[in-house]
């Protein structure tokens, strides 16, 4: 596919060179700034002024002839080149270069001039520095020889001769480099020092060779097999060659594109991929050279200009052919040509372009970069979906426009699945570049594009997006969600947006079954969760009575799981009136204020006992059996009726003094601390023994040994009454001293135990109390040891106090004053040195003094 990368334009008609005289060519040409010369082959030189003008877009040029000259030869002008900085032109004819004035074609006054020049060219990276001094290659008649001259304004010196292997055909010049074609091949000499560098081989015989210097220490040449090969002073080529016809002529840079001119075609290749990317017809021309960036081209009978075509059309161009990398490689190219702040503008529009077009062929990976490297402003895209962007946004696309698309239904054309990936792409984009840079600004249409996606596509991020940071429009959204039937979104959205009432009123209806919406299964119990953390107290007692309905068990959670660092704080006894209606959601709560809480109130602590112990009478009224409900209460009151201090004792003893609750009387009479009564009916009512044990321990937690011992000793006389002469009785008595030995006063029991029982029946008791007793002992002894062995401590650190004796008397002498003491009073140093209180108190406190005393 090709480019308009140039267009032809003439310059130098036919009859402005020639009139009517047909015989006359044009030979060489020469441009330097509005001023072209055309040497030809009557040995005239022609001066003409070029403008160029702009009309409508389209550039022309306007050649104004100012006057020509015969150089008085009956020899075809070769060469002319131009050197502005001395305002010569110096013009190759019969094998000698004439320095003529720039202006008149005039030689100049001395006659200075080089004889013996095949050709000739220029450095234009010369090493003199001198801005007066030109410094000129020239390909000598002499066989296999180079000479290098000094031209001035008004002279000429030679400097350099250097003879090359072969015949030199062609030269360019770069510094010290040569760049020459030989007979057979091409080579890099360096003049200064002599040393050459073969590049490849190539016959001059069959092809004219091209020695081109297009940049610092780089040449382009024409090499084997038609190809514009690449090289650098080194020998070495940074660049792929091009691929030319057989038969080219001339060539030149324009960057980023080689011209090449051949015997019927201008071909335009590019350096970044080496693509051909223009052809121009073009037969008879024998010319094509550039100056100064200005490329002409010329037949024998005329001059025309290769104009490139702005870099930005031409990138449209190649986007308008969806020519995708071509653009982007020549965008990139494009920033040595534009000034920094323009083309970054330029560029990133172009990146737009191109991602537009990848986005429209489905290649999301390449147009996702593209979008981002460009910076795309989200909306751009956002405004393809219809109805994605918020009513209320004020968004106006672009441009000139980014691509040539009205929305995705022109793009997919009715395709479903295409447009369902047109939907998915938008919606990955779209979650990624929300949190960055990319969203500022943007984030309300963003969000709401994103929102409205998932909606649609019933996408298991909606509901991620809604309970996180989100800047999603309530009246757009709304009005999306439900027309989807999102009913639980838009519950969350209203929880976002502060609006909880409205939340909790469509989340009651979806409960209610009067809207249909299947995204939560445990909705009753989200709402309330939702409740438990909800701040609004009001809210809470409109739906009280709605969740307690539902669920006793779960509906009470809104007052019980409330956090207790929550500044909204609900009266207990509000809430007790609230729950009397339902009778499992209340026991719950007063579990919740006496076990959880632990609220040390007698009304609370009273209350849940009342209602364990109503339960477990209504249980046990219905049931023959020990079911699990039944044990679980049961367990539950006596653990309240145990742990408990805050209820009311005398209260529940009358309420259980008509019935069998045994164990609970038992308790009870244990919190009076009548504990005969207690263990008379664990013993002789339940006949429960291990129960009895249990209860002396209990009773006595918290409690001194003695207590506890009191507590044993008075059950074993439970165990021994004189009055009873039961078995069983005995064995637990038994039982009892030998499992608790610890709990009894060995010499108390031998003397209430029975002379009839044998020593073998109580020998576990008798070895623990044994046991217990050389323990205490050794343990009192072990204790008095260490008091005395501390004692023994604290007098050692005693005697090491008390230091040397003191002695004061009349003779001894003040530090200070140097009068004696007349008072036992005194302040001594470290260093031993004594001196009188109020010397020591005029003094700055000395911090090592230890020791003040008195005598």
């Amino acid at each position: 596919m090709s480019l308009k990368a140039f267009k032809l334009v003439p310059a130098v008609e036919r009859e402005m060179l020639m009139g009517d005289k047909a015989r006359i060519n044009v030979e060489c040409i020469e441009c330097c700034g509005k001023n072209l010369y055309i040497g030809t082959n009557d040995c005239f030189v022609f001066h003409f002024l070029l403008e160029e003008k702009i009309s409508a877009g389209k550039i022309t040029f306007a050649a104004t002839k100012q006057l020509h000259k015969y150089l008085g030869f009956k020899k075809a002008v070769i060469e002319l080149k131009a050197a502005s900085a001395l305002n010569r032109l110096l013009v190759l004819c019969d094998n000698t270069i004439t320095l003529v004035n720039m202006m008149n074609l005039e030689p100049i006054p001395t006659g200075a001039r080089i004889k013996g020049a095949v050709t000739f060219t220029l450095n234009e990276n010369p090493m003199s520095g001198d801005p007066f001094c030109v410094e000129v290659c020239i390909i000598s008649v002499k066989r296999r020889t180079i000479q290098m001259f000094m031209v001035y304004e008004d002279r000429v010196q030679i400097v350099k001769e250097v003879s090359t292997p072969e015949q030199p055909c062609a030269v360019a010049v770069d510094g010290h480099y040569l760049c020459l074609a030989l007979t057979t091949q091409y080579i890099i000499l360096n003049y200064n020092t002599g040393i050459s560098q073969d590049l490849f081989p190539y016959c001059s015989d069959e092809k004219q060779p091209i020695v081109k210097r297009i940049g610092r220490q780089e040449f382009l040449l024409a090499g084997p097999g038609g190809l514009g090969m690449f090289a650098t002073v080194d020998g070495i080529s940074q660049r792929a060659p091009v691929h030319w016809s057989e038969n080219v002529i001339g060539a030149a840079l324009c960057f980023p594109y080689v011209v090449a001119l051949d015997d019927e075609f201008i071909t335009v290749h590019s350096m970044l991929d080496q693509q051909l990317k223009q052809t121009l017809p073009f037969k008879e021309g024998h010319i094509l050279q550039d100056f100064e960036g200005k490329v002409i081209v010329a037949t024998n009978k005329g001059v025309y200009i290769l104009v490139p075509l702005p870099l930005e059309r031409q990138i449209q161009d190649l986007l308008t052919s969806h020519r995708v990398e071509e653009a982007l490689v020549l965008a990139k190219a494009a920033r040595r040509n534009i000034p920094k702040e323009k083309f970054q503008i330029m560029y990133k529009r172009i990146l737009q372009q191109a991602g537009f077009i990848h986005f429209a062929q489905l290649q999301f990976l390449e147009a996702k970069e593209l979008f981002r490297s460009g910076q795309l402003d989200v909306r751009e895209l956002i405004s393809l979906y219809p109805f994605l962007l918020p009513t209320s946004s004020s968004f106006i696309r672009s441009h000139p426009p980014l691509h040539e698309y009205a929305d995705l239904n022109q793009l997919t054309q009715g395709d479903q699945e295409k447009m369902m990936k047109f939907k998915r792409f938008l919606m990955s984009y779209l979650n990624e570049v929300r949190s960055t840079e990319v969203a500022n600004g943007y984030k309300e249409d963003i969000d709401t594009a994103l929102l409205k996606l998932y909606a649609e596509a019933n996408h298991e991020s909606l509901l991620d997006l809604l309970v996180s940071e989100n800047f999603c429009l309530l009246t757009d959204s709304a009005a999306w969600l439900e027309k989807h039937k999102k009913y639980f979104a838009l519950g969350l959205l209203y929880h976002y947006n502060g609006q909880d009432a409205a939340a909790l009123q469509l989340w009651v209806k979806i409960v209610n079954g009067d809207v249909q919406d299947f995204t939560r299964s445990d909705l009753y119990e989200y709402i309330v969760d939702f409740l438990t953390f909800c701040s609004d107290q009001k809210l809470v007692w409109k739906y009280a009575e709605w969740v307690l309905q539902k669920s006793e068990e779960v509906g009470v959670q809104i007052f019980t799981k409330r956090p207790l660092e929550d500044k909204v704080s609900f009266n207990p006894d509000n809430v007790m009136n609230c729950l009397n209606k339902y009778p499992k959601s209340l026991v719950k709560y007063l579990e919740y204020l006496v076990l959880d809480r632990k609220i040390e109130k007698e009304k609370y602590h009273t209350h849940l006992a009342v209602l364990y112990l109503e339960a477990v009478l209504q249980l046990k009224s219905v049931t023959t059996d020990n079911c699990a409900e039944f044990t679980e209460t049961q367990t539950k009151l006596h653990s309240l009726l145990q742990q408990s201090d805050f209820y009311r004792i005398h209260f529940i003893l009358d309420k259980i003094k008509e019935t069998d609750l045994h164990m609970e009387r038992a308790i009870l009479y244990g919190k009076l601390e009548e504990h005969d009564k207690a263990l008379h009916i664990l013993v002789h009512e339940l006949k429960d023994f291990s129960a009895a044990e249990d209860y002396c321990m209990w009773s006595s937690e918290s409690k001194d040994l003695p207590y506890r011992r009191r507590l044993f000793h008075m059950l074993l006389l439970v165990y021994l009454n004189p009055d009873s002469s039961d078995c069983e009785l005995v064995m637990a008595a038994v039982d009892l001293l030998n499992n608790h030995a610890a709990e009894f006063d060995a010499a108390r029991v031998l003397q209430l135990v029975p002379d009839s029982w044998s020593v073998q029946l109580l020998s576990p008791f008798l070895t623990g109390a044994m046991r217990e007793s050389i323990h205490t002992k050794r343990m009192t002894q072990i204790t008095l040891g260490l008091a005395k062995a501390e004692n023994l401590i604290y007098k050692h650190d005693k005697v090491k106090l008390k230091g040397s004796p003191i002695i004061l008397s009349d003779k001894k002498l003040c530090q200070v004053c140097q009068s004696p003491f007349c008072e036992p009073a005194f302040v001594r140093y470290p260093n031993g040195g004594m001196v009188h209180t109020h010397c020591a108190a005029k003094r700055l406190m000395n911090p090592n003094m230890t020791h003040h005393s008195q005598t």
